[in-house]
């Protein structure tokens, strides 16, 4: 059963390209993980202060991501995640989903 793993972004206007490439530009680790498939950053509705993003990851197993998530792999590509803060509007906000059909 697969699983997928998203990260919710609230990123302050006027700072959308930036947060493009910061994601197009960033060394993931993903492709040399075990269970990783896939993975898509989207673009939802702007608010008035802000754009939603959401980073997409589809997994084998809940499993495969819990087992990135404990990875040498995972600390390396989040290193720099805290020099970007001034985009954001909060934390991201996670949500993660067992794939049923």
């Amino acid at each position: 059963m697969n699983f997928i793993a998203m990260n919710r972004f609230k990123i302050k206007k006027n700072n959308e390209n930036d947060f493009i490439k910061l994601w197009k530009n960033r060394d993931s680790q993903l492709n040399n993980v075990p269970g990783f498939l896939k993975f898509n950053l989207i673009k939802g509705k702007t608010e008035n202060d802000y754009t939603i993003f959401a980073s997409h990851s589809i997994w084998r197993t809940n499993s495969d991501f819990i087992n990135w998530t404990n990875s040498q792999a995972f600390r390396d590509a989040h290193k720099n995640a805290g020099s970007n803060k001034h985009m954001y509007i909060g934390h991201p906000e996670f949500e993660g989903f067992e794939v049923i059909l």
